[in-house]
């Protein structure tokens, strides 16, 4: 068990950094906590509590080095958290083989999300658009994004780093201040529907936890323009293998 404890802080770490980075931290923790033989929804659940102490990590980091999208990204983030909440309620009840292929099956269109992602390096140019139907199409769209973020949130950072430019205009860097700040509003909601119905391991979700928040400081203080190729390849090879490992055993 000491071994668990000791590889889940390790690779939690690396998650936390690949999730503040670009997004898919939980293809890799969410399949290792149901390989650890926990319950699909409980692994569901344990994996928020890592999730949220990550994410509230992030923000601070961001918020230290002064990067910012407030009042924007709460108006954004109240919309994924009515979404939330009625994905975690499906979340919760959903057979557990079931969730292995959905889980599966995501990961393989992250993958391809991965490899076919083009970069915009025409971004810093253009006017941010964060007020009238821009805003609006966002509240609509993250209403969405918390719905899937609440049922599974695997990937979901690709998603938000999608559409985020491309209706708002944010740079890389901003893209990612907005997106923990939205998780972190979001996964509160879907936590707590996770913790009342008794779906959530402790002891394993806050060693967890441990690991996330430390890569999610690290990389948002010190490591946001670094090491994307790097993260693409990994998780690449991990996620495939982790992804035939669920649909098939």
């Amino acid at each position: 068990m000491n071994f668990e404890l000791v590889l889940l802080v390790i690779i939690g770490f690396f998650a936390g950094i690949i999730n503040t980075l670009a997004g898919g931290g939980s293809l890799i923790t969410l399949p290792l906590l149901i390989f650890m033989g926990l319950p699909e929804a409980v692994a569901n659940g344990t994996n928020r509590v890592a999730i949220f102490f990550q994410t509230a990590s992030s923000v601070a980091g961001f918020k230290s080095k002064g990067i910012t999208t407030f009042p924007f990204s709460i108006y954004i983030g109240i919309s994924a958290a009515i979404g939330s909440y009625i994905g975690a309620q499906y979340a919760v009840d959903i057979e557990g083989a079931l969730f292995k292929r959905i889980l599966s099956i995501v990961m393989i269109v992250v993958v391809l999300l991965i490899i076919f992602k083009k970069k915009n390096t025409t971004l810093h140019t253009l006017a941010e658009r964060t007020t009238g139907k821009h805003l609006y199409t966002s509240i609509i769209a993250f209403f969405f994004v918390g719905l899937y973020g609440g049922f599974l949130n695997a990937g979901i950072g690709f998603i938000m780093l999608l559409i985020l430019p491309m209706i708002n205009r944010f740079s890389l860097v901003k893209s990612n201040a907005t997106k923990v700040t939205v998780a972190l509003i979001y996964t509160s909601i879907a936590l707590s529907v996770f913790i009342l119905n008794h779906k959530v391991n402790w002891k394993l979700g806050l060693t967890l936890a441990t690991g996330t928040s430390l890569g999610a400081w690290f990389a948002s203080r010190y490591s946001v323009k670094k090491g994307d190729g790097f993260i693409r390849v990994a998780l690449l090879v991990i996620v495939l293998g982790m992804a035939t490992k669920l649909w098939f055993f």
